[in-house]
């Protein structure tokens, strides 16, 4: 790593380290039981706070769900980013693809099959998410591998595919799990467990770490194929390591958490405009940045609503929606 490079990366893994810090104190701070700053600090830094039942909330209930939330944020953001890389196209992300909408899929058949959350559910995502990918693929087969328009008419389509299969699969199933999966459909954060948060952590970390060694690949790949080819990047490789990589990221996450949208639309846009296009900046800043973020979402998803909370996926909707209009809007101008 050059020096330069090192002088742009370090000021933004800083700013946004610090960022994510931050929310997450407030994440393991805010909660149905009020507010409780000074007790926090006090049992994050000698484990011992004055009330034994709020120390309990805090290690047990809103530390995993904050570490859950700021990895699936960290995920979905850094799935996004290397899909718009790939395919060229800005609009590009997991759930408008229709690669979570089958990694639901498979969740929802594990689930109702009675499998464990790992491996089997996971492993079940993972398939549905492969298969939703080879679909694109093999439908966009002959077009370069995908014109703009046509990615995107094509996800809308698989996307709508999925979805029905999954209010099917809902329809069928009568017993008391129907509740627990429509919840979970939405984004629900609120059943996170701290060994099975170390299972995700320990599943998507070394991804992490992969993505941001092909980042500078990335930076050839957008200068068309033709181009990285000359530079001595075997495409085809490269291209099948991202897809599968980030199929495997996402396919997890939503195993644990159901459809969380747009934030891989959100949070890459965000800091393309913010930082520029350089991957060996975006990567990072996408996991610090993008866990940053859906720990707010969460937590205005617990907070929001007078009684109760709203599922996070709700929030992120909510926010990605619109400006996917927008961005949709301006690229056909």
């Amino acid at each position: 790593m050059n020096l330069h490079f090192l002088k742009r990366l370090l000021p933004v893994a800083f700013a946004l380290s610090v960022l994510l810090a931050v929310v997450m104190f407030l994440g393991l701070s805010v909660g149905s039981t009020g507010s409780n700053f000074s007790d926090v600090w006090r049992s994050l830094l000698m484990n011992k706070s004055a009330d034994s039942v709020l120390e309990a909330i805090i290690w047990r209930i809103r530390l995993p769900r904050v570490i859950l939330a700021a990895l699936v944020g960290a995920t979905l953001s850094l799935g996004g980013l290397v899909f718009q890389a790939l395919l060229r196209n800005p609009l590009a992300e997991p759930y408008i693809l229709g690669i979570s909408g089958g990694s639901a899929i498979g969740a929802i058949l594990g689930i109702i099959l009675g499998l464990s959350y790992f491996p089997g559910v996971s492993i079940m995502a993972f398939t549905g998410s492969i298969g939703t990918l080879v679909l694109l693929l093999i439908m966009s087969q002959g077009q370069a591998i995908l014109k703009k328009d046509s990615l995107l008419l094509y996800g809308v389509m698989v996307n709508a595919f999925c979805s029905a299969v999954i209010m099917f699969l809902i329809s069928m199933t009568r017993d008391a799990r129907l509740h627990n999966i429509m919840f979970w459909l939405m984004g629900d954060l609120s059943t996170a467990d701290i060994e099975q948060v170390g299972f995700l952590a320990a599943a998507l970390m070394p991804c992490f770490v992969l993505i941001f060694w092909l980042s500078n690949i990335m930076n050839l790949l957008l200068m068309g194929r033709d181009m990285a080819q000359t530079m001595g990047v075997n495409v085809k490789i490269v291209t099948l390591t991202l897809l599968i990589t980030t199929s495997f990221m996402v396919s997890t996450t939503v195993s644990y958490c159901g459809l969380i949208g747009f934030v891989g639309l959100v949070i890459p846009h965000l800091f393309r405009l913010i930082l520029g296009s350089d991957h060996r900046i975006l990567v990072p800043a996408c996991v610090l940045g993008g866990g940053a973020y859906m720990v707010v979402c969460d937590l205005l998803a617990k907070i929001l609503p007078s009684q109760g909370e709203i599922p996070a996926g709700v929030i992120t909707a909510l926010v990605g929606a619109p400006l996917f209009i927008l961005l949709l809007k301006r690229s056909r101008q």
